[in-house]
Protein backbone atom coordinates (compact mmCIF):
# COMPACT_ATOMS: atom_id res chain seq x y z
CA UNK A 1 0.00 0.00 0.00
CA UNK A 2 1.35 3.76 -1.20
CA UNK A 3 1.65 6.15 1.55
CA UNK A 4 -1.41 8.08 -0.63
CA UNK A 5 -3.69 5.06 0.13
CA UNK A 6 -2.80 5.01 4.18
CA UNK A 7 -3.54 8.36 4.04
CA UNK A 8 -6.87 8.20 2.67
CA UNK A 9 -9.55 6.60 5.15
CA UNK A 10 -8.21 9.73 7.38
CA UNK A 11 -9.29 12.07 5.20
CA UNK A 12 -12.78 10.82 4.78
CA UNK A 13 -13.19 10.12 8.61
CA UNK A 14 -12.32 13.76 9.30
CA UNK A 15 -14.98 14.80 6.72
CA UNK A 16 -17.69 13.03 8.39
CA UNK A 17 -18.00 10.11 6.49
CA UNK A 18 -17.73 6.87 7.93
CA UNK A 19 -17.89 3.04 7.00
CA UNK A 20 -21.26 1.23 6.92
CA UNK A 21 -20.08 -1.90 8.05
CA UNK A 22 -19.35 -0.31 11.62
CA UNK A 23 -22.55 0.00 13.89
CA UNK A 24 -22.92 0.52 17.63
CA UNK A 25 -25.34 -1.55 19.61
CA UNK A 26 -28.15 1.28 20.04
CA UNK A 27 -28.26 1.79 16.30
CA UNK A 28 -31.71 0.78 14.99
CA UNK A 29 -32.07 -2.59 13.09
CA UNK A 30 -32.37 -2.18 9.35
CA UNK A 31 -35.97 -2.47 8.51
CA UNK A 32 -37.54 -1.72 11.73
CA UNK A 33 -40.18 1.13 10.80
CA UNK A 34 -39.71 3.52 14.26
CA UNK A 35 -42.00 6.90 14.14
CA UNK A 36 -39.58 10.50 14.14
CA UNK A 37 -40.25 11.86 17.55
CA UNK A 38 -39.87 15.58 16.21
CA UNK A 39 -38.84 18.14 18.62
CA UNK A 40 -39.22 15.73 21.94
CA UNK A 41 -36.52 14.69 23.52
CA UNK A 42 -35.61 11.20 23.48
CA UNK A 43 -35.07 11.19 27.34
CA UNK A 44 -38.18 11.21 29.44
CA UNK A 45 -39.26 10.74 33.40
CA UNK A 46 -42.15 9.99 35.57
CA UNK A 47 -42.82 13.35 36.30
CA UNK A 48 -43.79 14.09 32.24
CA UNK A 49 -47.41 14.97 31.64
CA UNK A 50 -49.13 12.36 29.85
CA UNK A 51 -49.88 12.78 25.93
CA UNK A 52 -53.06 14.05 25.45
CA UNK A 53 -53.35 15.84 28.66
CA UNK A 54 -54.16 19.69 28.23
CA UNK A 55 -52.27 21.67 31.10
CA UNK A 56 -51.89 25.84 30.37
CA UNK A 57 -48.56 26.86 29.94
CA UNK A 58 -47.20 29.22 32.55
CA UNK A 59 -46.76 32.75 31.76
CA UNK A 60 -43.29 34.09 30.07
CA UNK A 61 -42.57 35.77 33.76
CA UNK A 62 -43.11 32.85 35.80
CA UNK A 63 -40.12 31.51 37.18
CA UNK A 64 -39.46 27.79 38.14
CA UNK A 65 -40.21 27.43 41.57
CA UNK A 66 -39.39 24.58 44.25
CA UNK A 67 -41.69 22.53 46.88
CA UNK A 68 -41.10 25.62 49.56
CA UNK A 69 -42.84 28.54 46.97
CA UNK A 70 -46.69 29.53 46.81
CA UNK A 71 -48.57 27.55 44.75
CA UNK A 72 -49.56 29.37 41.51
CA UNK A 73 -53.47 29.38 41.91
CA UNK A 74 -52.84 30.55 45.73
CA UNK A 75 -54.42 33.73 46.35
CA UNK A 76 -54.33 36.15 49.29
CA UNK A 77 -57.85 37.16 48.93
CA UNK A 78 -59.23 33.94 47.54
CA UNK A 79 -57.29 31.23 49.82
CA UNK A 80 -58.26 27.48 49.17
CA UNK A 81 -59.88 25.94 52.26
CA UNK A 82 -57.47 24.84 54.80
CA UNK A 83 -57.17 21.34 56.56
CA UNK A 84 -58.89 20.80 59.87
CA UNK A 85 -58.12 17.45 61.97
CA UNK A 86 -61.77 15.53 62.54
CA UNK A 87 -61.36 16.44 66.46
CA UNK A 88 -60.32 19.80 65.70
CA UNK A 89 -57.74 22.41 66.35
CA UNK A 90 -57.26 23.37 70.17
CA UNK A 91 -57.49 27.02 70.61
CA UNK A 92 -55.52 28.48 73.12
CA UNK A 93 -55.65 31.90 74.20
CA UNK A 94 -53.09 34.28 74.77
CA UNK A 95 -54.25 37.22 76.01
CA UNK A 96 -54.48 38.23 79.37
CA UNK A 97 -57.58 36.69 80.50
CA UNK A 98 -55.83 33.90 81.93
CA UNK A 99 -52.95 33.91 84.25
CA UNK A 100 -49.68 33.14 82.39
CA UNK A 101 -48.80 30.11 84.49
CA UNK A 102 -51.99 28.51 83.37
CA UNK A 103 -51.40 29.61 79.38
CA UNK A 104 -48.01 28.03 79.33
CA UNK A 105 -48.28 25.18 81.40
CA UNK A 106 -50.82 24.17 79.02
CA UNK A 107 -48.87 25.02 75.91
CA UNK A 108 -45.84 23.23 77.49
CA UNK A 109 -48.42 20.39 77.55
CA UNK A 110 -48.64 20.22 73.74
CA UNK A 111 -46.24 18.36 71.57
CA UNK A 112 -44.25 21.32 69.76
CA UNK A 113 -45.97 20.77 66.76
CA UNK A 114 -49.34 21.66 68.15
CA UNK A 115 -48.44 24.77 69.67
CA UNK A 116 -49.88 27.85 68.90
CA UNK A 117 -47.30 30.62 67.02
CA UNK A 118 -46.59 33.27 69.00
CA UNK A 119 -47.93 37.24 68.27
CA UNK A 120 -45.19 39.06 66.59
CA UNK A 121 -42.55 39.99 69.11
CA UNK A 122 -42.45 43.98 69.79
CA UNK A 123 -39.90 43.93 72.21
CA UNK A 124 -36.68 44.03 70.51
CA UNK A 125 -35.66 45.52 67.56
CA UNK A 126 -36.53 44.18 64.16
CA UNK A 127 -33.48 41.79 64.11
CA UNK A 128 -34.94 40.54 67.28
CA UNK A 129 -32.50 39.65 70.02
CA UNK A 130 -29.56 37.38 70.09
CA UNK A 131 -30.93 33.79 70.82
CA UNK A 132 -28.01 33.03 73.86
CA UNK A 133 -29.13 36.08 75.47
CA UNK A 134 -32.51 35.44 75.87
CA UNK A 135 -31.53 32.43 76.98
CA UNK A 136 -29.42 33.47 79.73
CA UNK A 137 -32.36 35.21 80.89
CA UNK A 138 -34.55 32.75 80.97
CA UNK A 139 -31.94 30.19 83.20
CA UNK A 140 -31.13 33.10 85.43
CA UNK A 141 -34.87 34.03 86.17
CA UNK A 142 -35.52 30.34 86.63
CA UNK A 143 -32.82 30.12 89.07
CA UNK A 144 -34.38 32.40 91.57
CA UNK A 145 -37.40 30.64 91.19
CA UNK A 146 -36.19 27.54 91.64
CA UNK A 147 -34.00 28.52 94.57
CA UNK A 148 -36.69 30.31 96.38
CA UNK A 149 -38.64 26.92 96.74
CA UNK A 150 -40.97 27.31 93.64
CA UNK A 151 -42.07 23.85 91.68
CA UNK A 152 -40.48 22.33 88.74
CA UNK A 153 -43.65 22.65 86.41
CA UNK A 154 -44.35 26.42 87.48
CA UNK A 155 -40.59 27.25 86.38
CA UNK A 156 -40.38 25.03 83.38
CA UNK A 157 -43.92 27.62 82.73
CA UNK A 158 -41.81 30.21 83.55
CA UNK A 159 -38.80 29.86 81.07
CA UNK A 160 -41.34 29.01 78.58
CA UNK A 161 -43.13 32.22 78.88
CA UNK A 162 -39.98 34.43 79.20
CA UNK A 163 -38.84 32.67 75.96
CA UNK A 164 -42.03 32.88 74.31
CA UNK A 165 -42.72 36.59 74.81
CA UNK A 166 -39.24 37.11 72.60
CA UNK A 167 -40.15 35.30 69.47
CA UNK A 168 -38.30 31.94 70.49
CA UNK A 169 -41.34 29.93 70.49
CA UNK A 170 -39.63 26.04 69.56
CA UNK A 171 -38.25 25.82 73.28
CA UNK A 172 -37.57 23.01 75.45
CA UNK A 173 -36.95 23.59 79.02
CA UNK A 174 -35.85 21.24 81.45
CA UNK A 175 -35.69 21.79 85.26
CA UNK A 176 -34.05 19.17 88.05
CA UNK A 177 -33.52 20.09 91.71
CA UNK A 178 -29.95 21.60 90.82
CA UNK A 179 -29.94 21.77 87.06
CA UNK A 180 -31.72 24.17 84.69
CA UNK A 181 -31.63 23.64 80.77
CA UNK A 182 -33.19 25.13 78.06
CA UNK A 183 -32.66 24.42 74.13
CA UNK A 184 -34.04 26.31 71.34
CA UNK A 185 -34.58 25.05 67.14
CA UNK A 186 -35.37 27.79 65.20
CA UNK A 187 -36.54 25.15 62.73
CA UNK A 188 -36.38 21.48 61.80
CA UNK A 189 -33.12 21.76 59.93
CA UNK A 190 -31.50 24.85 61.84
CA UNK A 191 -29.17 23.52 64.67
CA UNK A 192 -30.04 23.81 67.95
CA UNK A 193 -28.85 26.27 70.71
CA UNK A 194 -28.82 24.42 74.41
CA UNK A 195 -27.83 26.48 77.92
CA UNK A 196 -28.09 25.27 81.49
CA UNK A 197 -26.90 26.69 84.69
CA UNK A 198 -26.57 25.04 88.22
CA UNK A 199 -28.38 25.85 91.38
CA UNK A 200 -26.14 26.48 93.91
CA UNK A 201 -27.06 27.95 96.89
CA UNK A 202 -31.21 28.02 97.76
CA UNK A 203 -32.45 31.19 99.81
CA UNK A 204 -36.38 31.67 101.14
CA UNK A 205 -37.54 34.91 100.24
CA UNK A 206 -40.88 35.40 99.29
CA UNK A 207 -40.63 39.00 98.80
CA UNK A 208 -37.83 37.97 95.69
CA UNK A 209 -40.06 35.35 94.56
CA UNK A 210 -42.87 37.72 93.75
CA UNK A 211 -41.01 40.27 92.05
CA UNK A 212 -39.53 38.14 89.81
CA UNK A 213 -43.37 36.28 89.37
CA UNK A 214 -44.44 40.25 88.76
CA UNK A 215 -41.08 40.48 86.00
CA UNK A 216 -42.06 37.22 84.04
CA UNK A 217 -45.79 38.55 84.23
CA UNK A 218 -44.90 41.87 82.68
CA UNK A 219 -42.55 39.92 79.93
CA UNK A 220 -46.19 37.62 79.12
CA UNK A 221 -48.30 40.37 78.86
CA UNK A 222 -48.24 41.55 75.23
CA UNK A 223 -49.37 45.36 75.80
CA UNK A 224 -46.18 45.73 77.25
CA UNK A 225 -43.16 46.73 75.39
CA UNK A 226 -40.02 45.19 77.85
CA UNK A 227 -37.10 45.20 76.06
CA UNK A 228 -34.49 42.67 77.25
CA UNK A 229 -32.14 45.18 79.09
CA UNK A 230 -35.30 46.44 80.39
CA UNK A 231 -35.35 43.04 81.88
CA UNK A 232 -32.13 42.22 82.89
CA UNK A 233 -31.80 45.98 84.57
CA UNK A 234 -34.94 44.61 87.19
CA UNK A 235 -33.67 41.17 87.27
CA UNK A 236 -30.43 42.77 88.56
CA UNK A 237 -32.66 44.77 90.84
CA UNK A 238 -34.07 42.05 92.20
CA UNK A 239 -30.86 40.24 93.16
CA UNK A 240 -29.60 43.39 94.87
CA UNK A 241 -32.57 44.24 97.17
CA UNK A 242 -32.52 42.85 100.45
CA UNK A 243 -34.60 41.00 102.70
CA UNK A 244 -37.63 42.50 104.15
CA UNK A 245 -36.89 41.74 107.38
CA UNK A 246 -33.61 41.87 109.60
CA UNK A 247 -32.27 39.20 111.50
CA UNK A 248 -33.58 40.28 114.84
CA UNK A 249 -37.00 39.81 113.52
CA UNK A 250 -36.58 36.57 112.31
CA UNK A 251 -35.59 35.78 115.42
CA UNK A 252 -38.05 36.93 117.41
CA UNK A 253 -40.79 35.20 114.62
CA UNK A 254 -39.48 31.80 115.48
CA UNK A 255 -39.49 32.20 119.43
CA UNK A 256 -43.03 33.77 118.55
CA UNK A 257 -43.86 30.65 116.02
CA UNK A 258 -42.83 27.88 119.03
CA UNK A 259 -44.79 29.98 121.52
CA UNK A 260 -47.81 29.59 119.19
CA UNK A 261 -47.39 25.94 118.36
CA UNK A 262 -47.16 25.20 122.32
CA UNK A 263 -50.53 26.48 122.81
CA UNK A 264 -52.28 24.34 120.07
CA UNK A 265 -50.93 21.66 122.31
CA UNK A 266 -52.33 22.43 125.23
CA UNK A 267 -49.52 24.42 126.91
CA UNK A 268 -50.38 27.77 128.74
CA UNK A 269 -48.41 31.01 129.11
CA UNK A 270 -45.02 29.44 131.26
CA UNK A 271 -44.74 27.28 128.60
CA UNK A 272 -45.17 30.00 125.87
CA UNK A 273 -42.12 31.58 127.25
CA UNK A 274 -40.34 28.66 127.89
CA UNK A 275 -40.75 27.23 124.19
CA UNK A 276 -40.21 30.48 122.56
CA UNK A 277 -36.62 30.92 124.45
CA UNK A 278 -35.80 27.65 123.57
CA UNK A 279 -36.63 28.31 119.59
CA UNK A 280 -34.52 31.45 119.96
CA UNK A 281 -31.14 29.93 121.43
CA UNK A 282 -31.81 27.30 118.63
CA UNK A 283 -32.55 30.07 116.10
CA UNK A 284 -29.32 31.95 117.30
CA UNK A 285 -27.35 29.02 117.22
CA UNK A 286 -27.99 27.77 113.62
CA UNK A 287 -27.27 31.28 112.73
CA UNK A 288 -23.88 30.62 114.36
CA UNK A 289 -23.02 27.68 112.83
CA UNK A 290 -24.28 28.49 109.21
CA UNK A 291 -22.00 31.46 108.98
CA UNK A 292 -19.03 29.21 109.71
CA UNK A 293 -20.03 26.70 106.88
CA UNK A 294 -21.89 23.85 108.72
CA UNK A 295 -23.58 21.62 106.51
CA UNK A 296 -27.69 22.72 106.77
CA UNK A 297 -28.01 19.07 108.17
CA UNK A 298 -26.06 19.79 111.31
CA UNK A 299 -28.00 23.02 111.42
CA UNK A 300 -30.85 21.00 112.15
CA UNK A 301 -29.03 19.19 114.76
CA UNK A 302 -27.95 22.04 116.68
CA UNK A 303 -30.82 23.70 116.21
CA UNK A 304 -33.38 21.16 117.59
CA UNK A 305 -30.84 20.84 120.86
CA UNK A 306 -31.94 23.93 123.04
CA UNK A 307 -35.75 23.69 123.00
CA UNK A 308 -35.44 19.27 124.01
CA UNK A 309 -32.89 21.41 126.55
CA UNK A 310 -35.35 23.59 127.65
CA UNK A 311 -38.00 21.04 128.29
CA UNK A 312 -35.68 18.97 129.84
CA UNK A 313 -34.54 21.33 132.38
CA UNK A 314 -38.02 21.87 133.36
CA UNK A 315 -38.52 18.35 133.73
CA UNK A 316 -35.63 17.81 135.79
CA UNK A 317 -36.60 20.40 138.17
CA UNK A 318 -40.20 19.52 138.60
CA UNK A 319 -41.98 22.73 137.57
CA UNK A 320 -45.63 22.05 136.94
CA UNK A 321 -45.32 22.54 133.29
CA UNK A 322 -46.11 20.33 130.65
CA UNK A 323 -42.27 19.69 129.36
CA UNK A 324 -44.13 17.61 126.08
CA UNK A 325 -45.11 21.04 124.67
CA UNK A 326 -42.42 23.34 125.23
CA UNK A 327 -40.21 20.32 123.29
CA UNK A 328 -43.39 19.89 120.71
CA UNK A 329 -43.46 23.81 120.14
CA UNK A 330 -39.64 23.96 119.58
CA UNK A 331 -39.97 21.42 116.54
CA UNK A 332 -43.00 23.41 115.17
CA UNK A 333 -40.38 26.11 113.93
CA UNK A 334 -37.82 23.52 112.22
CA UNK A 335 -40.04 21.13 110.61
CA UNK A 336 -39.29 21.67 106.99
CA UNK A 337 -43.32 21.87 105.38
CA UNK A 338 -42.06 24.06 102.58
CA UNK A 339 -39.79 21.38 101.06
CA UNK A 340 -42.20 18.83 101.66
CA UNK A 341 -45.29 20.14 100.02
CA UNK A 342 -42.67 21.31 96.80
CA UNK A 343 -41.47 17.58 96.55
CA UNK A 344 -44.90 15.80 96.59
CA UNK A 345 -46.39 18.70 93.98
CA UNK A 346 -42.94 17.68 91.79
CA UNK A 347 -44.25 14.02 92.18
CA UNK A 348 -47.52 14.37 91.68
CA UNK A 349 -47.21 16.55 88.22
CA UNK A 350 -44.73 14.14 86.86
CA UNK A 351 -41.24 15.31 87.90
CA UNK A 352 -39.86 12.76 89.78
CA UNK A 353 -36.29 13.33 90.02
CA UNK A 354 -36.78 16.34 91.40
CA UNK A 355 -38.96 15.30 93.74
CA UNK A 356 -36.81 12.75 95.33
CA UNK A 357 -33.98 14.93 95.41
CA UNK A 358 -36.97 17.43 97.45
CA UNK A 359 -38.01 14.29 99.50
CA UNK A 360 -34.76 13.36 100.64
CA UNK A 361 -33.76 16.49 101.22
CA UNK A 362 -36.64 16.61 103.77
CA UNK A 363 -35.88 12.97 105.30
CA UNK A 364 -32.55 13.91 106.04
CA UNK A 365 -33.75 17.63 107.57
CA UNK A 366 -35.97 15.08 109.29
CA UNK A 367 -33.28 13.16 110.92
CA UNK A 368 -31.42 16.22 112.13
CA UNK A 369 -34.28 17.16 113.86
CA UNK A 370 -34.70 13.62 115.16
CA UNK A 371 -31.56 13.34 116.04
CA UNK A 372 -30.87 16.59 117.91
CA UNK A 373 -34.18 16.06 119.72
CA UNK A 374 -33.25 11.80 120.60
CA UNK A 375 -29.25 12.89 122.25
CA UNK A 376 -31.07 15.65 124.46
CA UNK A 377 -33.89 13.55 125.49
CA UNK A 378 -31.58 10.07 126.18
CA UNK A 379 -29.63 12.62 128.67
CA UNK A 380 -32.93 13.64 130.04
CA UNK A 381 -33.87 10.06 131.24
CA UNK A 382 -30.17 9.08 132.20
CA UNK A 383 -30.87 12.48 134.32
CA UNK A 384 -34.66 11.10 135.69
CA UNK A 385 -36.48 13.60 133.99
CA UNK A 386 -40.53 12.01 134.21
CA UNK A 387 -41.77 12.55 130.39
CA UNK A 388 -44.85 11.12 129.70
CA UNK A 389 -45.66 9.93 126.08
CA UNK A 390 -49.53 8.95 126.93
CA UNK A 391 -49.86 13.07 127.60
CA UNK A 392 -50.73 13.31 123.41
CA UNK A 393 -54.03 12.09 124.13
CA UNK A 394 -54.68 14.82 126.96
CA UNK A 395 -54.59 17.62 124.87
CA UNK A 396 -57.12 20.49 126.53
CA UNK A 397 -60.22 21.68 123.47
CA UNK A 398 -59.63 25.19 123.82
CA UNK A 399 -61.17 26.26 120.35
CA UNK A 400 -60.80 30.33 120.92
CA UNK A 401 -57.59 30.52 122.03
CA UNK A 402 -56.15 28.00 119.50
CA UNK A 403 -57.46 29.62 116.82
CA UNK A 404 -55.84 32.82 117.78
CA UNK A 405 -52.66 30.90 118.37
CA UNK A 406 -53.07 29.29 115.07
CA UNK A 407 -53.40 32.72 113.30
CA UNK A 408 -50.23 34.06 115.11
CA UNK A 409 -48.47 30.43 113.81
CA UNK A 410 -48.95 31.36 110.40
CA UNK A 411 -47.74 35.31 110.52
CA UNK A 412 -44.80 34.50 112.35
CA UNK A 413 -44.50 31.41 109.92
CA UNK A 414 -44.92 34.37 106.99
CA UNK A 415 -42.24 36.65 108.41
CA UNK A 416 -39.51 33.88 108.68
CA UNK A 417 -40.33 33.30 104.88
CA UNK A 418 -39.50 36.67 103.87
CA UNK A 419 -42.76 37.19 102.37
CA UNK A 420 -44.03 40.78 101.31
CA UNK A 421 -46.49 42.75 103.75
CA UNK A 422 -49.51 42.68 101.44
CA UNK A 423 -49.53 38.53 101.50
CA UNK A 424 -49.27 38.59 105.42
CA UNK A 425 -52.53 39.12 106.31
CA UNK A 426 -54.32 36.78 104.12
CA UNK A 427 -51.85 33.99 104.78
CA UNK A 428 -53.02 34.68 108.63
CA UNK A 429 -56.84 34.14 107.73
CA UNK A 430 -55.99 31.45 105.56
CA UNK A 431 -54.11 29.43 108.93
CA UNK A 432 -56.75 30.34 110.79
CA UNK A 433 -59.65 29.21 108.22
CA UNK A 434 -57.50 25.82 108.18
CA UNK A 435 -57.23 25.00 111.82
CA UNK A 436 -60.94 25.44 112.17
CA UNK A 437 -61.82 22.91 109.47
CA UNK A 438 -59.34 20.73 111.08
CA UNK A 439 -60.91 21.12 114.69
CA UNK A 440 -64.14 20.79 113.57
CA UNK A 441 -63.59 17.35 111.92
CA UNK A 442 -61.29 15.81 114.06
CA UNK A 443 -62.53 16.82 118.07
CA UNK A 444 -66.08 17.65 116.98
CA UNK A 445 -66.60 15.46 114.29
CA UNK A 446 -64.26 12.58 116.04
CA UNK A 447 -62.31 11.86 112.75
CA UNK A 448 -59.41 10.64 111.60
CA UNK A 449 -56.55 13.23 112.08
CA UNK A 450 -54.86 12.20 108.26
CA UNK A 451 -58.62 12.61 106.81
CA UNK A 452 -59.02 16.12 108.88
CA UNK A 453 -55.53 17.38 107.90
CA UNK A 454 -56.07 16.53 104.39
CA UNK A 455 -59.33 18.35 104.36
CA UNK A 456 -58.34 21.62 105.78
CA UNK A 457 -54.73 21.44 103.64
CA UNK A 458 -56.87 21.18 100.69
CA UNK A 459 -58.71 24.37 101.28
CA UNK A 460 -55.56 26.17 102.11
CA UNK A 461 -54.58 24.72 98.54
CA UNK A 462 -57.81 25.98 97.30
CA UNK A 463 -57.62 29.22 98.89
CA UNK A 464 -54.20 29.78 97.90
CA UNK A 465 -54.58 29.26 94.41
CA UNK A 466 -57.69 31.49 94.32
CA UNK A 467 -55.64 34.44 95.28
CA UNK A 468 -52.59 33.69 93.15
CA UNK A 469 -55.29 33.67 90.09
CA UNK A 470 -56.33 36.92 91.44
CA UNK A 471 -52.89 38.54 91.85
CA UNK A 472 -51.45 36.69 89.12
CA UNK A 473 -48.54 35.39 91.76
CA UNK A 474 -47.18 32.49 92.99
CA UNK A 475 -49.32 30.69 95.43
CA UNK A 476 -46.54 29.87 97.47
CA UNK A 477 -47.02 33.17 99.90
CA UNK A 478 -50.40 32.24 100.81
CA UNK A 479 -50.29 28.59 101.15
CA UNK A 480 -47.00 27.31 102.71
CA UNK A 481 -47.53 29.72 105.79
CA UNK A 482 -50.91 28.14 106.17
CA UNK A 483 -50.04 24.89 106.70
CA UNK A 484 -47.98 25.75 109.84
CA UNK A 485 -50.81 24.69 112.07
CA UNK A 486 -51.24 21.18 110.52
CA UNK A 487 -47.31 20.51 110.61
CA UNK A 488 -46.98 17.09 113.02
CA UNK A 489 -44.84 18.46 115.47
CA UNK A 490 -46.55 16.54 118.64
CA UNK A 491 -46.45 13.58 116.30
CA UNK A 492 -42.37 13.74 115.36
CA UNK A 493 -41.91 14.31 119.43
CA UNK A 494 -43.78 11.60 120.89
CA UNK A 495 -42.38 9.41 118.37
CA UNK A 496 -39.00 10.31 119.51
CA UNK A 497 -39.60 10.13 122.92
CA UNK A 498 -40.84 6.71 122.78
CA UNK A 499 -37.11 5.72 121.15
CA UNK A 500 -35.64 7.28 123.64
CA UNK A 501 -37.04 5.06 126.23
CA UNK A 502 -36.51 1.75 124.68
CA UNK A 503 -40.04 1.52 123.21
CA UNK A 504 -38.94 1.29 119.85
CA UNK A 505 -42.44 -0.18 118.31
CA UNK A 506 -44.35 2.84 119.67
CA UNK A 507 -41.61 5.30 118.59
CA UNK A 508 -41.72 4.23 115.20
CA UNK A 509 -45.39 3.60 115.07
CA UNK A 510 -45.48 7.17 116.06
CA UNK A 511 -42.99 8.32 113.55
CA UNK A 512 -45.14 6.62 110.90
CA UNK A 513 -48.31 8.80 112.05
CA UNK A 514 -46.20 11.92 111.50
CA UNK A 515 -45.08 10.70 107.95
CA UNK A 516 -48.69 10.47 107.18
CA UNK A 517 -49.62 13.65 108.39
CA UNK A 518 -46.86 15.13 106.16
CA UNK A 519 -48.15 13.54 103.09
CA UNK A 520 -51.92 14.47 104.04
CA UNK A 521 -50.49 17.95 104.01
CA UNK A 522 -48.75 17.81 100.77
CA UNK A 523 -51.56 16.09 98.75
CA UNK A 524 -54.43 18.15 100.46
CA UNK A 525 -52.45 21.54 99.01
CA UNK A 526 -51.79 19.54 95.35
CA UNK A 527 -55.40 18.55 95.20
CA UNK A 528 -56.63 21.77 96.50
CA UNK A 529 -54.56 23.83 93.61
CA UNK A 530 -55.77 21.01 90.64
CA UNK A 531 -59.41 21.53 92.07
CA UNK A 532 -59.38 25.20 91.39
CA UNK A 533 -57.51 25.09 88.34
CA UNK A 534 -60.09 22.18 87.03
CA UNK A 535 -63.31 23.94 88.10
CA UNK A 536 -62.48 27.48 87.56
CA UNK A 537 -63.04 28.42 83.95
CA UNK A 538 -60.09 29.36 81.72
CA UNK A 539 -60.46 31.61 78.79
CA UNK A 540 -60.22 29.91 75.56
CA UNK A 541 -59.11 26.54 76.76
CA UNK A 542 -62.81 24.89 77.63
CA UNK A 543 -62.91 23.30 74.24
CA UNK A 544 -59.44 21.75 74.10
CA UNK A 545 -59.43 20.17 77.32
CA UNK A 546 -56.54 19.56 79.98
CA UNK A 547 -53.64 17.43 79.29
CA UNK A 548 -52.10 15.18 81.72
CA UNK A 549 -48.84 16.18 83.39
CA UNK A 550 -45.90 14.40 81.72
CA UNK A 551 -46.47 10.84 80.84
CA UNK A 552 -48.20 9.27 83.74
CA UNK A 553 -50.65 7.35 82.39
CA UNK A 554 -48.42 3.91 82.95
CA UNK A 555 -47.96 3.01 79.44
Amino acid sequence: MTDAEDRKPHSDESRGVFDPEVTSEFAIPAGLDVSKAGAEPETTSEFAVPEGLDVPAPGAAESEGSAFTTPSTYSAGQAPPAFTPPDGLPRVSLTKDAPWQDRMRTMLRMPVAERPAPEAAQKADDAGPAVPRVLDLTLRIGELLLAGGEGAEDVEAAMFAVCRSYGLDRCEPTVTFTLLSISHQPSLVDDPVTASRTVRRRATDYTRLAAVFRLVDDLSDPENHLSLEEAYRRLAEIRRNRHPYPTWVLTLASGLLAGAASILVGGDVLVFFAAAIGAMLGDRLAWWFAARGLPEFYQFVVAAMPPAAVGITLAVAHIDVRASAVITGGLFALLPGRALVAGVQDGLTGFYITAAARLLEVMYLFVGIVVGVLVVLYFGVQLGAQLNPDAALMIAERPGIQIAASMLLSLTFAVLLQQERSTVLAVTLNGGVAWCVYGAMHYAGNLSPVASTAVAAGLVGLFGQLLSRYRYASALPYTTAAIGPLLPGSATYFGVLSIAQNEVNSGLASLTKAAALAMAIAIGVNLGAELSRLFLRVPGAATAGRRAAKRTRGF
